[in-house]
């Protein structure tokens, strides 16, 4: 089986009464799976997903709403006009799939069967939200009531709308298909930002405020961080399933849609650690009938309705709480995966390895989230420090992220959290939408200017073990150590005058005279220049923090390779060192580069 065409003709017979004759549990349609229509071929077997999918945009519950001087500059009553103009702008900008997430705990939407987000508010009721500003980690009165005063502001947008009749999800399939962008939704399987009070928070679902609806044993000794974070809804439990199926079958049924992911990322808990194999069937049953539901709707549409998730890149450790990704790939049931990292986006994850253990069925989809790294930076001339770099700002960093995803074998992008940048009003910094053109086309992206980083071990908020791979970054060398990064890159020509740098960010105080540094097995190079600038800006970020300091290498940029490249980095000095980042640029080479590129 060399082709994913293969694989499908020669898996098909093996896997329909799989698929179609899935074991009901609580919480199924009421119509049997076996008397379902049957669906189109390519929506049961998930072929020419990619083919017509390749750049995809991920938009959450409140994409519409964070800027609404953007979206809506005219002012006045939110309305569908701002719809518009965001599907616009994704249209114009080469997106031809948007993802809208329908849910978090609550719809967001104004769902006719389902607990929703403006259940109880009134216009100007500021106490309604009194109970969530505990939840954004404010406590003093002040902040709090000023919290109180946007929220109102904020949430009175989707009163505008429900009081001028207007579902926004359902207004966005229409502004899709006016401009052939393919309409999906994204349903949120545990969402939990309302878990610093679950109780009191009207973000949570009433099956989430009562404890016992609640994983028990989601953490482990030593784990580090806020362990409510870990205590999302136990699908082991047959009311959190029902809920959820409820959720589901809501917008595949009800909407205008043409496939539905299912969100693990908010967040990747499931069922208990450790979960038995009764358990992993049952769950893995339960997905089956998602599966059905999507496929009769399917057959009524006469249109395929493709069935995914976006989910941790650990497929062995999802197994541990339930979800089986593997046995769901390889029959037939999902039709694309989309692995990431949590809020910052990966570097290094193994889509090679992940195709491998799926078979060639399904889609495989790169996350480029919106977060770089955990590493502080700077405008000088503001004095304004991030600790996270925020990369649809930056079109290297999005470029590089892009092509390490594509060369390992992803099918093509999904953005997610993209329009977080505008969310931060920070001057200097905005979210670029003509930056998503192209993004999946690698052939476009040989030769462009890239950013290349490492995701980093970072801060508790931004950090979801056991779920993520183990950071590379940040890297101590005792004297005399050595240490290999690896990072997945494209090749570039040879003929567009390009250089490799790559920077070596150290503390300041380290002893930088004595670090090697060598690619791919080159010779290792010592002739290095300290540099407290980025590689490439970052919007208006355009520096280390004081603390750090970079040290760039000039190599040649017929070094890099597609796939997997190394960089190792030596401690060559008496002292321990501490290696922050590993950065690398492929940029227009310098004139005087050529002297450094042969040092050694």
């Amino acid at each position: 089986m060399n082709t994913r065409r293969d694989f499908i003709r020669t898996a098909a017979l093996g896997t329909t009464a799989a698929t179609l004759l899935p074991r009901m549990s609580y919480g199924a349609s009421p119509t049997p799976a076996a008397t379902a229509p049957a669906a189109p071929a390519a929506a049961i077997l998930g072929e020419g997903v990619a083919a017509r999918h390749r750049n995809l945009f991920n938009g959450d519950t409140c994409v519409y709403f964070y800027n609404p001087e953007r979206w809506q500059p005219e002012g006045g009553p939110y309305s569908a006009r701002a719809i518009h103009r965001y599907v616009e702008e994704l249209s114009g900008n080469g997106i031809d799939t948007f993802l809208i997430n329908a849910n978090a705990s609550k719809a967001w939407y104004p769902s006719k069967k389902l607990p929703t987000i403006l259940d109880g508010y009134r216009r100007g009721d500021r106490e309604f939200f009194r109970g969530h500003a505990i939840c954004m980690g404010l406590t003093k009165p002040d902040d709090v009531e000023k919290f109180l005063g946007t929220s109102v502001t904020f949430f009175n947008q989707y009163l505008d709308l429900v009081e001028a009749g207007v579902d926004w999800l359902a207004e966005t399939s229409v502004a899709c298909r006016q401009r052939g962008v393919a309409p999906w939704v994204s349903v949120r399987m545990n969402d939990l930002h309302g878990h610093h009070n679950f109780e009191g928070s009207f973000f949570n679902h009433p099956l989430l405020k009562r404890r016992e609806n609640r994983l028990q044993h989601s953490t482990y000794p030593g784990m580090s961080g806020d362990f409510t974070y870990r205590e999302g809804l136990n699908y082991e439990l047959p009311q959190v399933r029902e809920m959820l199926f409820a959720q589901i079958r809501e917008v595949v049924e009800d909407y205008d849609f043409d496939g539905l992911e299912l969100d693990w990322w908010r967040q990747p808990l499931c069922c208990e650690p450790n979960a038995s194999e009764q358990t992993v069937a049952m769950m893995s049953d339960w997905f089956r009938e998602i599966r059905a539901l999507t496929r009769r709707r399917s057959a009524k549409t006469g249109r395929p309705f493709y069935f995914g998730m976006r989910l941790p890149g650990k497929l062995a450790t999802l197994r541990t709480i339930g979800i089986d990704v593997v046995a769901l790939c390889r029959d037939g049931t999902l039709d694309f995966l989309c692995p990431s990292g949590f809020w910052r986006t990966s570097w290094d994850m193994p889509h090679d390895e992940i195709r491998r253990a799926v078979g060639e069925g399904p889609a495989i989809y790169g996350v480029i989230e919106d977060g770089a790294n955990a590493i502080p930076t700077l405008n000088p001339a503001t004095g304004y420090r991030r600790d996270i770099r925020l990369i649809s700002s930056s079109r290297e960093m999005l470029s590089a992220n892009a092509a390490g995803k594509l060369v390992l074998g992803a099918d093509g992008i999904e953005w997610f959290n993209f329009y977080c940048t505008d969310q931060a009003r920070i001057p200097g910094l905005v979210s670029d939408y003509t930056f998503l053109r192209d993004i999946h086309r690698l052939d476009q992206l040989r030769g462009r200017p890239k950013h290349y980083t490492f995701a980093d071990l970072g801060f508790r908020d931004l950090s979801q073990p056991p779920f993520e791979a183990a950071p590379q970054v940040p890297q101590l060398l005792e004297h005399y150590w050595r240490h290999t990064f690896r990072l997945p890159m494209c090749a570039e020509p040879l003929d567009r005058g390009l250089q490799l740098v790559i920077q070596v960010v150290l503390k300041k105080d380290a002893p930088a005279n004595l670090v090697p540094v060598s690619f791919n097995g080159c010779w290792p190079v010592t002739t290095s220049r300290p540099n407290e600038r980025l590689l490439f800006p970052c919007g208006s970020l355009t520096h280390h923090a004081p603390e750090h300091i970079g040290y760039d290498y000039i190599l040649p940029v017929s070094l890099i390779r597609d796939g997997w490249n190394e960089i190792t980095v030596e401690n060559g000095s008496a002292q321990q060192l501490t290696v922050v980042c590993v950065e690398l640029a492929v940029k227009t080479a310098e004139p005087s580069a050529s002297a450094a590129t042969t040092a050694g």
